[in-house]
This record gives C-alpha cells, structure tokens and sequence, in this order.
C-alpha cells in the first residue's frame, strides 16, 4: 500500500482554480500546493487532496485528574484520559506545551491506536472522560470525532481542551461531540492575538458566543496571564465586562499563572496576587466561578455557592479535599450550582500518570 493510501482523507476544504486547495477548518484558511503541509503540520496536501498526516497516532495517553485540564464544575474529582497528537493552528509565544504543538508527525510513534482502544483503556482505568489536549484538538477534529463516538458508546464523556480558533462550519459538527470544553481566552486585544498567538480575537469570541448560546456543551474559559502583555487591569476590566454580558456569570474562568517558556524566557512568572487581582475584578461584574490556577491558593480554587457564599467543593491542589453538594445543590442553603455533578465523587483507584492501550 502506498504511503499516500495510508492518510486518511481529511474534511473542510476546497481545491483553488490554480491547483492549489485551501483549508477550510480554521480562519487561517491554508492555501496549500502538492506536498505541503499547513501551518498546523497536521494537514497537508497530498495528491491534489487534504490528508489527515498525523490520524491515529499519538504524543501521549495520560491519566489526570479532570481539574487539570482545567475543569471545576465538570464531573469534579473524577479520573480523565487525556490524548493528543502534535500541531496546532496558532503559533503562541508563551506556549508551554510547544514541544508537542509546534512538532511534525515524525515526532509521533509510529504504532496507530484506534479510537475503540483508547475507549476501552478510559473505561479500564475508571475515567469517565477522554480529553483531547497537549495540541489543539482542532487540527485532528475527524479523528477527535471518532474518538468521541467510540467513547460515547462505553458512557465516557468527550471533552475539548481548546483555543477555539476554527471556522463556523467544521466548529458546529466537532463542538456536537463533545460533552465539555475548555476554551483558551488568550488574551482581550487584536493585537495581542496577532503578535503573540498569530490569530484572531474575534474567531475565538465568536466561538464562545456559539458554545454558550447554541449548545449544551458544558464550557469552561482559561485565560494564562503574561506578564506585561494582557494583565493590565483595564484590559482585564473589558475582558471580565465582554464575559459577563455575552457568557453571563455561571460560565466558570480560570486565571493561570504564566511561567517561562519557548520564546518568553526574558518574562518573569506571574505573580500570585495577579492571579487574585484579576479574580477580584471578574467577581466584581457578577461571575460566579472564578478560579487561579498554576498556583497553590485554596481560595481561589475553591468552587463558592453564589447564593450564601459557602464553599461546596474545596480543593487542595487538584485533590477534592471537601465536599458539600447534594444533587447539584449547596447543602447548606440549597442553591443551584452549576455544573455537570454525577453524584460524590468516587474516584476509582488505578495508575495514574503515562499509559498504554
């Protein structure tokens, strides 16, 4: 079989009058000739056809708790799968996972792992979520589908770790796969999506708008606060005032602290009490559920009733250290809580950190 059979076809683009083709997956828009890969490195021209280069094959699988990723108020304290591949469609000056998002496929094992398998491993070591992070899923979306269909079947749950960047159409069939997503609010100005991410503010808006309004994905926002680039209070001021008026206050945010790496070495890390500040200021506007993460603080990972004000789900680090919820309610005054809840948190014992299906 030639290596070209072997890539699987991919989805989301279209062929130019010149003899290129151009991508359709995210608002990059790749115009790409014979033989070039996208700037993601995970799609590439083949043949006159996009091809999937890095389908079936992985960086890593990894047990982790479901906090981590980060998810609070999504099925807290239970076991997740997490799965990636390499590439990404940003290029993040601060990324800190860049040795497997600006990666080629070469980088990869070359052993496949199907999508049944990776389902059976999180049923087998008592997840009840697969997570696809370390890159960003967007850039293998079919195969994230797959994954997620395999996983449904079993009753695990699918969840996106994202930045968001990705066109209307595709964002409406892969975001319908999944149970939950983390989406990365890198920064609230163009320029600094343009400088320091290469992207769009507005594409990833425009997402958020869409999961919150459009769908029953439980969503989640991180935002890493750089030093100096995107922490000043005014922008963290238009940030938390854009959140609470198209997210509204039940969408939980988590603020995490920046430490050096890839190409911000000259940066020093952030300082807890901007973590505090910024979470500060997004309470001030109504939010419910603002987090610090990256940082050992127990009130800000601390998951508050926004009714009396006690906490209900309290943390040490990403171990659940209390535990006051009853079906989905403060049991103190009985206030909603929202999230996805499935009961206590009964935590199956098994290995955690690197496996193999």
């Amino acid at each position: 079989m030639s290596v070209l059979a072997e890539l699987p076809a991919a989805r989301w683009w279209r062929p130019l009058a010149d003899g290129r083709i151009e991508c359709g997956l995210c608002p990059r828009g790749c115009k790409l000739r014979d033989g070039q890969d996208g700037f993601c490195f995970a799609r590439g021209n083949r043949g006159g056809a996009m091809r999937l280069l890095a389908y079936g094959r992985t960086s890593g699988l990894c047990v982790d708790p479901i906090e981590k990723k980060p998810l609070a108020q999504f099925l807290p304290g239970t076991r997740v799968l997490s799965f990636g591949t390499v590439g990404c469609n940003l290029a993040c000056r601060f990324c800190q996972n860049w040795r497997i998002s600006r990666a080629y496929v070469e980088t990869l094992e070359a052993e496949t792992v199907a999508p049944e398998q990776i389902a059976a491993t999180a049923v087998r070591l008592g997840c009840r979520s697969v997570a696809f992070t370390y890159n960003e899923p967007v850039v293998f979306a079919e195969q994230a589908l797959t994954v997620s269909a395999a996983c449904r079947a079993v009753g695990v749950q699918p969840v996106a770790v994202t930045a968001g960047f990705i066109c209307p159409e595709p964002r409406v069939e892969f975001f319908a796969g999944m149970a939950a997503a983390n989406v990365d609010l890198k920064g609230f100005t163009e320029e600094f999506y343009r400088r320091q991410c290469g992207g769009r503010l507005g594409a990833v808006l425009d997402t958020l708008v869409y999961l919150r309004r459009e769908t029953r994905v439980w969503l989640e926002v991180t935002t890493l606060l750089t030093p100096g680039l995107n922490d000043s209070e005014a922008e963290l001021n238009r940030a938390a005032d854009w959140f609470a008026a198209n997210l509204g206050s039940d969408v939980p945010w988590h603020f995490s602290a920046f430490h050096p790496d890839y190409r911000l070495l000259d940066l020093p890390p952030t300082e807890p009490e901007v973590l505090t500040r910024a979470r500060h200021i997004a309470q001030t506007k109504g939010l419910h559920y603002v987090y610090t993460g990256n940082v050992r603080n127990a009130e800000g990972s601390r998951t508050y009733c926004p009714r009396c004000g006690r906490g209900v789900i309290e943390r040490d680090g990403y171990r659940l250290s209390g535990w006051h919820l009853r079906d989905g309610r403060c049991e103190f005054c009985r206030g909603a809580i929202a999230g996805v809840f499935d009961g206590y948190p009964q935590t199956k014992t098994g290995p955690s950190g690197p496996v193999r299906c």
